[in-house]
């Protein structure tokens, strides 16, 4: 690689030896991920994963890919890049625990005007970080150093995960009987949807943004850059315990679109609003921008990032089994009769 270099192309704006820097700077980071399963070393065309299913009857693979969307502004307006790559894999990884599957591995597209090396390892870096919280391996992934297309100084980060699961241990809708609990497990904060609205309410830009919020205890940008939280290990010691009947990772459409996707026909939920504490950001987003509390519900998680139904008498277990693991569970409602809504 060292005899790859082009002076026209780095005239056009492209510098092929800082794509290989990158790769350097991030080797070491990539490699902590790394189990017995991984054959491959980067730098390669493909990501190489031995799939150990021998004990497995069926096994399913259940894939997912996202991005992390217009808060990715704010990382460069604080030029703060180090927690962004865990928020990438968060949304992918919190997808696929959905079915019941667990994380095998992960791969990133990062798009930028200018391939600065150090900021690409500090990105990538945040990346394997994640992954080590999915328990998944980063087998690869791609830099594409795109002038004139992306600004200098600006980037778009996406990924996507596969991992597998047990066929008769997916997680089945049909189980779910009216009576079954809701648990709320508790976000971080906003995670990584909404943001083109909350850079609308905020009019963010570099002074607003590092402004000390009272009601926050943080800054503004520190409040929204807080990462998504990686649900998987909570989730699959869950599924060791209880009978899990669904699982919803609240995302973009907030309660409204993303509980009903874990019902199936002839029920619906009835969600308390007053069951757990509202994070302090959501209260200053619906106070500045005047939002109505029903949009506050169809766009944010509201302090609830993935939401799962078990049985009424396991749910004092399962709420238990989360808060060992570090997270916060609180009832927030119940399966009633309906046609998969939900009532608040």
């Amino acid at each position: 690689m060292e005899k790859s270099f082009s002076e026209s192309y780095k005239q056009a704006g492209v510098d092929v030896t800082a794509g290989y820097q990158s790769v350097k700077l991030i080797k070491e980071a990539v490699k902590t991920t790394y189990n017995e399963n991984v054959v491959s070393d980067l730098g390669g065309f493909g990501g190489l994963y031995a799939l150990n299913v021998k004990e497995m009857k069926e096994p399913i693979l259940v894939s997912g890919t996202d991005g992390v969307g217009t808060k990715l502004k704010l990382a460069f307006l604080m030029n703060k890049h180090d927690t962004i790559g865990q928020d990438c894999v968060a949304m992918c990884v919190n997808d696929i625990i959905c079915c019941g599957a667990k994380p095998l591995f992960f791969l990133d597209y990062m798009a930028l005007g200018k391939n600065v090396p150090e900021v690409v390892a500090t990105i990538v870096k945040g990346v394997a970080n994640g992954c080590k919280m999915a328990g998944c391996s980063l087998v690869g992934g791609e830099t594409a150093e795109m002038p004139g297309f992306y600004k200098k100084g600006e980037y778009d980060l996406a990924g996507f995960s596969v991992g597998v699961v047990e066929k008769e241990k997916m997680i089945n809708s049909q189980t779910i009987e009216v009576g079954d609990q809701v648990i709320g497990i508790a976000s971080s904060g906003v995670h990584s949807n909404g943001f083109s609205l909350v850079r609308k309410i905020f009019d963010i830009n570099e002074n607003n943004i590092n402004q000390y919020q009272e009601e926050l205890g943080m800054t503004l940008g520190e409040a929204l850059l807080t990462p998504t939280k990686i649900y998987v290990k909570a989730i699959l010691k869950l599924l060791e315990t209880v009978q899990v009947k669904g699982i919803s990772h609240i995302t973009g459409g907030g309660f409204y679109e993303n509980m009903p996707r874990m019902l199936r026909e002839g029920v619906s939920l009835k969600i308390q609003k007053d069951s757990y504490p509202i994070l302090p950001i959501f209260k200053l987003i619906q106070k500045t921008g005047n939002i109505p509390e029903r949009d506050m519900y169809n766009t944010f998680n509201m302090g609830i990032g993935m939401a799962v139904i078990v049985k009424k008498e396991e749910v004092q277990k399962a709420i238990e089994i989360i808060e060992q693991q570090g997270e916060k569970a609180y009832i927030i409602g119940e399966v009633i009769q309906g046609q998969k809504d939900i009532e608040m």
